[in-house]
């Protein structure tokens, strides 16, 4: 479970971008940036970053506030194997993906954001599963909301390369999984797609 105050900051944060959003009075918005400013002070004593890195990231946002949506690509080779990047950030292997971007379908971002990332093409062809990231225990905590949808993709052509956030991609079997990039991908869920694998009728898992 995460910790409570972190719910608190994310609330506070996502209630000062709504009202920021919103809110045409001077007064309400000076009382808004004030909120906001407290949900950073929360967030940045209880993390290793800098206020004015919180502040900064917060400010960033704009529109009303709504969850962020984390789109990973579920592969699988001729041999039962599972498609694995490894993050240049952390040194981790996970499921390729990432932020949606606007305009994408979700297949659509699943399906480019394993191309970027692993060089293979790929076709999405189901929902796996549809996660609350706060309930899956990811680490380290991120200061906002994230949903992470796991779409199964077919492999249609490609070859293994690297991108400017990964450096290598390969396909592992259920017994050799590597260590994972433990804010991206947790055993698991690498566990739980190999179930959806070996009983492709199962439904779409939710929060």
């Amino acid at each position: 479970m995460e910790p409570k105050w972190l719910e608190w900051a994310r609330r506070l944060q996502a209630l000062a971008q709504s009202g920021l959003t919103y809110s045409e009075s001077v007064f309400e918005r000076e009382r808004y940036e004030q909120v906001r400013e407290i949900a950073s002070e929360m967030m940045a004593s209880q993390s290793d970053e800098t206020m004015e890195r919180v502040v900064g990231l917060f400010a960033g946002e704009n529109g009303y506030a709504t969850p962020k949506v984390d789109g990973r690509g579920v592969v699988f080779d001729a041999r039962g194997r599972i498609l694995l990047v490894r993050e240049l950030r952390d040194g981790g292997w996970t499921l390729p993906g990432g932020f949606a971007d606007v305009g994408d379908t979700p297949s659509q971002a699943v399906e480019r954001e394993v191309r970027e990332e692993s060089g293979y093409e790929v076709k999405a062809i189901k929902l796996l599963a549809l996660y609350d990231r706060n309930k899956h225990g990811l680490v380290p905590a991120r200061p906002w909301h994230i949903y992470k949808i796991f779409l199964r993709c077919e492999l249609i052509g490609g070859a293994p390369k690297d991108s400017h956030e990964t450096a290598g991609a390969r396909f592992y079997a259920e017994d050799e999984i590597p260590s994972l990039s433990s804010g991206r991908t947790t055993p698991k869920q690498i566990a739980r797609m190999f179930e959806h694998f070996r009983n492709p009728h199962l439904p779409a898992d939710f929060d």
